[in-house]
């Protein structure tokens, strides 16, 4: 195939994507100097299109960034009120008092919102600054200079046939060149994920950890609507079969976010993280809330959970990692926005002073410092030992060590130090042999639902006639090593569908991938016990239409 011949542009920092971190280092880079050429290239059809997430948001980020959000109309509409945590059975509760936890789970000063309303607020802030923003425009390669510097990003390409050769109305996009390049593509973003593997930024690190988060927003009884209330479960369904845990957020407008999230470390292939969750909406307390209420939306997305000691290297040079692209996620709080705020506002400062003082494309190491010697390395690393444990030993007892451990981390010491994480998540699946296959109950259509009627509810589409997103190393290994070791479990670890192993009489079986239902989870590129899967970004604006996640 002959190299395309494309445009281009010259900025001075190049943003790939839209959300929480990489619209908070656009809006602080027009702050520090209004003259700066900055652009924002997101791939989902408009800002928010793409975010998912629980959200209880802390407000530090959007402090630091933009002290008077309140009077700008930020959408941080519902405060938190009031919060829950209780352990769950098949039938029955136990609440957790919220005293002996350390301060840091307290949620007080915190609003349940929209992530994807409120990176749509940020844009308007950012565009009113000056900041470009194309939506619509996945970056699908990068461009690398003369020594070997990440120089810019292709972005816009359109028109590629299946095969991948360009198709009759080809467009070969443009390359967008920076003096930096920030990478905020979210969790496990493809080209970040190609700059830690050339750059070896992951080297002496632990691996990164992941959970799948999948989410309904449901409308209900208004005399059942408690706004602001605030509730977290762990136990049933789950058991020891997998870590993890659910989120029900009362919001505005007689709305419930209801949320569930399996941590992907779990061994066994048998386990479909997907109808773990319908299962949990029919435990009495959460299908009393539901009763009479409709789904009004679905999606799901995966989340970095390895904390402090998975966190790469997070500069090479003339490139950036922010936010989820490193894994900023404080696992107990389950919280992570106001981190890639921060981790934005840090890289934007850092390009600033290099431009400023006439460097282009070398290591931004003064972000690199901010992010583990500032807030957000002191949010991480008093909870660094949460999750491993959580691994390690399970629920109950983590719980005990794992608040024990961040109640000494307050007063500034571990006596755990600092612990590993092990294997990675492929790696922690186990063989179909050693385990047993679950059987789960058929959804009902009313509290549960099956994938593909819920991905419906996802908006997600992709035009058919490209190139396939998800890309086999190879196409055998499904079939010849997946199949008879682990049962495929890409037929369940997807949260949309995707993935099918279709049996014919006569014939032998074939593997099947529907990447029309793709709602950018990432996940099988995570779990896939073979690491066969790359996920690579499809063309610009298909994927979910997320309305307000």
């Amino acid at each position: 195939m002959t190299e395309a011949t494309r445009e281009a542009m010259e900025y001075d920092v190049v943003i790939v994507g839209a959300g929480p971190a990489g619209l908070s280092a656009a809006i602080r880079l027009k702050q520090l100097d209004a003259d700066l050429n900055v652009v924002v290239l997101e791939k989902g059809s408009e800002v928010g299109a793409h975010i998912l997430s629980g959200a209880v948001l802390d407000p530090v980020g959007l402090d630091a960034l933009i002290p008077d959000w309140k009077e700008r109309g930020a959408p941080l509409n519902t405060p938190v009120t009031e919060d829950n945590f209780y352990m769950l059975g098949e039938a029955g509760k136990i609440r957790v008092p919220n005293w002996p936890m350390p301060p840091l789970m307290n949620n007080h000063g915190n609003y349940i919102v929209s992530m994807g309303n409120v990176c749509r607020w940020m844009a308007e802030q950012a565009e009113a600054l000056g900041v470009e923003i194309f939506a619509g425009m996945s970056c699908s390669e990068i461009v690398y200079g003369e020594n070997g510097e990440v120089r810019g990003v292709v972005a816009g390409e359109f028109g590629r046939e299946p095969d991948g050769t360009p198709g009759p109305s080809y467009e070969p996009g443009m390359e967008l060149l920076g003096k930096y390049v920030f990478l905020s593509e979210g969790v496990r973003g493809s080209l970040s994920k190609e700059v830690i593997a050339k750059y070896d930024l992951s080297a002496g690190k632990e691996p990164q950890k992941y959970g799948l988060g999948m989410k309904e927003i449901w409308e209900i009884d208004p005399e059942k609507h408690r706004q602001g209330t605030v509730t977290h479960t762990m136990g049933w369904p789950l058991g020891s079969n997998a870590g993890g845990g659910s989120f029900i957020y009362h919001l505005e407008n007689n709305q419930v976010y209801v949320g569930f999230v399996v941590h992907l470390n779990y061994a066994n292939p048998y386990l479909f993280p997907y109808m773990e969750f319908q299962r949990f909406k029919h435990h009495p307390i959460v299908a009393e809330l539901l009763k009479g209420g409709k789904r009004v939306a679905y999606g799901a997305r995966a989340i970095s959970e390895g904390g402090w000691q998975s966190m790469p290297k997070m500069v090479a040079p003339g490139v950036a990692l922010l936010g989820c692209s490193v894994g900023m996620v404080n696992v107990p709080r389950i919280k992570g926005n106001h981190n890639a705020m921060l981790s934005g506002k840090a890289a934007a400062e850092a390009a600033h002073a290099a431009i400023k003082a006439g460097r282009a494309s070398d290591e931004l190491s003064d972000y690199e410092t901010e992010v583990r010697e500032g807030a957000i390395g002191k949010d991480l690393k008093k909870v660094r030992n949460v999750k491993p444990l959580w691994s390690k030993y399970g629920l109950l007892t983590s719980l005990a060590l794992g608040g024990f451990d961040m109640w000494t981390n307050t007063l500034g010491f571990s006596l755990l130090g600092t612990l590993g994480h092990g294997k990675s998540d492929a790696e922690a699946t186990g063989k179909a042999r050693d385990h047993r296959p679950i059987d789960y109950p058929k959804p009902d259509g009313k509290l549960s639902f099956d994938r593909l009627t819920n991905v419906s509810f996802a908006m997600t589409n992709h035009e058919e006639s490209q190139p396939c997103h998800l890309r086999l190393k190879d196409p055998e290994v499904p079939i010849s090593v997946n199949l008879p070791e682990y049962d495929e479990p890409a037929q369940r670890y997807c949260p949309a569908g995707v993935y099918e192993v279709v049996s014919e009489e006569g014939k032998d079986p074939r593997f099947v991938i529907n990447f029309q239902n793709c709602v950018h989870c990432k996940t099988c590129d995570i779990k896939d016990p073979s690491q066969n899967i790359t996920w690579v970004t499809p063309q610009g604006g298909d994927g979910p239409n997320y309305p307000n996640m």
